[in-house]
């Protein structure tokens, strides 16, 4: 190997335009001074060096492995670094192997691009490039949106794209150091003469071999690992790499037992008449096409389904523990626990379940498809206007992208159209469930003489950040078993304050004349403090039964009519039932694939991503630990969702007709 130093012109300008470029960037972000003049002497020496490896080294791969190695360590340092603030770097650096899983996957992608360029200093500079542009993407869009790339948002690219301009793009000081090193290392990769290898194509051949066998190590140690999407906990807690990794992971969902062609189709004569259902609830066959307003309320529960709830109001939720008359309640298994919203209004939209899907995974940026069936699909189907409202912005979770899909007609988010919603009106720094019921009922009051309506309101003003200070929020409710829990007394007074809002809704929708049909539900139960559930339930959240842990998936539910119908408490239920329920109330036919959604809620009445309840053994239990009769209405109920998710061309026109005016 030969080292040579030189000067020449060409190197002073580059090392100018260099050095120019981190003074923009001092300028935009104050990064430490000393950080510059360091950047600009090593630029100066980086761009005179020359390193050559003779053609009669005997260690060729001694070279590429030390370069692939060494930036694969420093591309990853790069890439958290870029997305993670100090904090979250710490918290990263915490998790055990997870940087080395990481460390593995970006030297599969190095020898990728070796199997491509054959040259080592072109492979690891395009691995490098590529991993940062993805590093500062998933930054802007956490920014933007509050959740991390997956391999779904790829798919949007171009809405991304789109709405660019709207946003303002700030680059932070951490970015403009990585920045800097990526110019240092670039350059020195290129300086590099790095002999390509005699027999190139056994060179690639090992290359990939190695690259594959990496990726396979890291797929099999991270089996069990779940995709996170939402804000950055997938960086903190498994790396961007790997999270990315991840989710590529989860978009291959393997054909359940038995699937074929022939078994849709003797699903489609069993369940093609809505006569064969099996009725969970009566229905008022008077009523034709009531008012349908549908809520899903951000991490509303009733902490009472854990342990004893002392507070020092008493009951925090007395009017919707008081709902009798006229109503359907109960509660209903999240597939979720203390964040994925989208997961548990999947569920409810769609009657599919998060049961037979990867762990981790969220079906509104992962599996939703041009035309998905839905109980939107269904009540347009039969006349309805369907409209859709969420208080928050509307690139979270994609809903601007699925509810279209969907099929509704009308949207309305924080942000689009701007001004809709009453940004004064707020709890802490969200917009009110009172807002949001306030504008579910103008949108009512407005609605044409002979107009069939849907509303679907998903709410913000639960949402985490229960330790955080807000200067204007007076804590009303405590704990009164330990007071000194500031999450669980905020989490309290928000969630009374939603009781509240809902006892306004119900009163003014008792007082019209028309039918209307209100269905509401929690999305989730809070994440608090972990003491808290060491007090309430003697266990914390380790140690605990099936059963035990499946009450942290319970929230509360209700489908209430100001029309009179009998009244009913459901023991177990879960949020894929919810728009069969809906649709039986309603006195609305329901299409096939609720009819077997309504004959499967008797044989299994509630489940989610963890298991579902055994009516033969009077638990709950894993899905692998069925047999028998329950083992088989779970298989066809994979069948059925697997063909209405992956079917493709081949999707059942029975089960999962979608819009019958679609273009």
């Amino acid at each position: 190997m030969s080292v040579k130093f030189e000067i020449s012109k060409r190197n002073c300008i580059g090392t100018g335009i260099g050095a120019l470029v981190g003074l923009l960037m001092f300028i935009a972000t104050r990064y430490p001074i000393w950080a510059f003049f360091l950047f600009a002497a090593a630029l100066f020496l980086v761009t005179g060096l020359r390193f050559e490896i003779s053609r009669e080294h005997p260690l060729p791969w001694f070279w590429s492995g030390l370069i692939i190695g060494l930036g694969s360590i420093l591309t990853m340092y790069c890439v958290q670094i870029v997305i993670l603030d100090p904090e979250g770097l710490a918290k990263y650096f915490g998790e055990g192997h997870k940087p080395l899983y990481n460390v593995l996957l970006i030297a599969a992608l190095y020898l990728f691009f070796m199997v491509i360029f054959n040259r080592i200093n072109i492979a690891a500079t395009a691995a490098h490039i590529l991993l940062m542009c993805f590093a500062f993407g998933d930054y802007y869009v956490y920014l933007f949106r509050g959740n991390e790339i997956t391999l779904a948002d790829l798919a949007t690219l171009d809405t991304g794209l789109s709405v660019a301009a709207e946003y303002h793009w700030v680059l932070h000081d951490r970015g403009a150091l990585v920045i800097m090193i990526t110019i240092l290392y670039c350059v020195l990769l290129h300086k590099m003469r790095v002999v390509r290898f005699q027999n190139k194509w056994m060179h690639r051949v090992i290359s990939a071999a190695i690259a594959i066998l990496f990726v396979w190590r890291v797929i099999s140690i991270t089996d069990s690992y779940e995709t996170q999407t939402w804000e950055r906990h997938g960086s903190e807690q498994e790396g961007f790499v790997l999270n990315f990794a991840m989710s590529i992971r989860d978009n291959f969902v393997s054909e359940p037992d038995g699937y074929s062609e022939e078994a849709i189709s003797a699903l489609e004569k069993e369940y093609g008449d809505e006569s064969k259902a099996v009725q969970n609830v009566t229905t008022n066959k008077k009523v034709k096409k009531p008012t349908i307003i549908m809520i899903m309320d951000e991490s509303f529960a009733d902490l009472g389904v854990l342990g004893e709830m002392n507070t020092n109001i008493g009951d925090y939720m007395p009017f919707i523990h008081s709902m009798s008359e006229n109503t359907i309640k109960g509660y209903a298994l999240s597939s979720v626990f203390g964040a994925k919203t989208p997961d548990s209004e999947w569920e409810a939209m769609t009657g599919n379940s998060m049961g037979f899907l990867p762990a981790g995974s969220v079906p509104y940026q992962q599996y939703m498809r041009d035309d998905p069936t839905s109980i939107v699909s269904t009540l347009k189907n039969d006349g309805y206007t369907a409209v859709a409202m969420h208080p928050y912005l509307a690139g979270g979770w994609r809903r601007q992208t699925v509810y279209p899909k969907l099929g509704f007609d009308e949207q309305y988010f924080l942000d689009n159209p701007k001004g809709y919603f009453d940004e004064t009106k707020t709890l802490r720094k969200y917009v009110t469930d009172q807002e949001l019921f306030d504008k579910l009922i103008a949108r009512y009051e407005e609605k044409g003489a002979d107009e069939s309506l849907f509303m679907l309101g998903v709410t913000m003003q639960n949402h985490g950040g229960y330790d955080d200070y807000y200067p204007d929020f007076e804590t009303k409710v405590r704990y009164m078993d330990a007071p000194y829990y500031t999450d669980v007394n905020q989490y309290l007074t928000v969630a009374n304050a939603t009781d509240t809002a809902v006892k306004n809704l119900i009163t003014y929708f008792e007082g019209v004349d028309d039918p209307v049909e209100i269905i509401f539900f929690g999305d989730h139960q809070p994440s608090l403090n972990s003491a808290f559930y060491q007090k309430l339930n003697g266990k914390g959240m380790s140690g605990l039964t099936m059963d035990e842990l499946e009450n942290f998936f319970k929230v509360p539910f209700f489908i209430w009519t100001n029309y009179d119908t009998d009244s009913v408490t459901f023991e177990h239920m879960s949020f894929n039932y919810l728009s069969t329920l809906a649709l039986e109330r309603a006195n609305i036919e329901l299409p096939p694939y609720n009819v077997f959604l309504s004959n499967l809620m008797k044989k299994i009445p509630a489940m989610n991503s963890r298991g579902y309840y055994s009516e033969s053994l009077g638990r709950y239990i894993h899905y692998e630990d069925a047999s028998g009769e329950e083992a088989q209405w779970l298989n066809q109920y994979n069948i059925l969702e697997y063909n209405g998710i992956f079917g493709k061309k081949k999707t059942s026109s029975v089960f999962f007709p979608y819009l019958k005016n679609a273009g």
